[in-house]
């Protein structure tokens, strides 16, 4: 069996990580989401996950990446979360060269300004 020299294998965390951080840059995104893994985590280990707010799903070659975000108040949730997902992608494929078969959004909330 011929090895494909291309391939490189890459963990959960460093996809959900390199998500994240595309997320983040993205214009009208306040925060990530936590969700209850984060809470469960937080609760039992004392501390927050590293991949907050991200999951990946491999199933065989295809990669699927949810993201669990706040946006800001006052912006254009389609256009952010489209945004989202361009960004993701184009992160995923810079740093490890893996295309993505799906980066599913979830608006978990509106962030206003005076919040913290």
């Amino acid at each position: 069996m011929a090895e494909d020299k291309d391939v490189l294998n890459v963990s959960d965390d460093v996809l959900a990580v390199c998500a994240i951080n595309a997320t983040l840059k993205t214009e009208g995104v306040a925060e990530m989401a936590g969700g209850i893994t984060n809470i469960i985590s937080k609760a039992a280990r004392g501390k927050e996950l590293v991949s907050k707010g991200a999951k990946v799903i491999r199933n065989k070659d295809q990669i699927e990446i949810d993201l669990h975000v706040i946006v800001k108040y006052g912006c254009k949730i389609p256009q952010v979360a489209w945004d989202i997902q361009e960004n993701v992608k184009n992160e995923i494929r810079s740093m490890t060269n893996m295309k993505l078969n799906a980066v599913n959004i979830h608006v978990e909330g509106v962030k206003r300004d005076d919040q913290e």
